[in-house]
C-alpha cells in the first residue's frame, strides 16, 4: 500500500536511513563484538542487549527501507485550497470556546503537535477533510466527546 509523503518527509526518512545503516549499523556490530570477546555468551547481559538493540535497528531499517519504496510524493501545486485535504492549513473556531486554532493536515508520519501538523487520519482532521470555509465540523472524538468547529480559512 502506497504512503504518501511530503518531499520534505521523504528526505528526512532518507535521511534517517542513511544514519541507520552509516553510523548506528557499525556501532552496533563493535559492541556486539566487544561484548562477545568477553566470553561465555550465555551470562553476557551486554551482549543480549546489544543482540536485542541489533534486532530493533534492523527492523527500523527494513520498515523505513519498505516505506520509502512505497511512498508516493505528494504534489502540492495540484493541491485545491478551496476545500480541507492533506497538507492544507485550516484556521480553525472552537464553537464551544471561541478560541481560533489552526492545524496542518499532514501524511501520518509527518505529525507533530508541537508545530501545529495533525495526521490526516486523525479523528478531527477526518472530520474536517472536504469542508469549505463557512462550514462547521461536528466530530466525536474516540473517548466520546464533541468538538463543534468552524472553518475560518484554507490555505497551503
Amino acid at each position: 500500500m502506497a504512503s504518501y509523503v511530503t518531499k520534505e518527509g521523504l528526505e528526512k526518512m532518507k535521511a534517517e536511513l542513511e544514519q541507520l545503516e552509516t553510523v548506528e549499523r557499525p556501532k552496533i556490530t563493535q559492541q556486539i563484538a566487544e561484548a562477545r570477546d568477553k566470553g561465555d555468551l550465555s551470562e553476557n547481559a551486554e551482549y543480549d542487549a546489544a543482540k536485542e538493540a541489533q534486532g530493533m535497528l534492523e527492523m527500523r531499517i527494513s520498515k523505513l527501507k519498505d516505506v520509502i519504496s512505497t511512498s508516493k510524493i505528494i504534489d502540492e501545486s495540484q493541491l485545491d485550497t478551496s476545500k480541507v485535504s492533506i497538507l492544507t492549513t485550516v484556521k480553525l473556531k472552537n464553537n464551544a470556546t471561541n478560541q481560533e486554532q489552526v492545524f496542518k493536515l499532514v501524511p501520518d508520519n509527518e505529525s507533530d503537535l508541537k508545530t501545529g501538523k495533525i495526521s490526516v487520519n486523525t479523528p478531527i482532521a477526518k472530520g474536517l477533510l472536504g469542508k469549505v470555509v463557512g462550514e462547521t465540523a461536528d466530530i466525536t472524538l474516540p473517548n466520546g466527546n464533541k468538538l463543534s468547529f468552524e472553518v475560518l480559512d484554507i490555505t497551503l
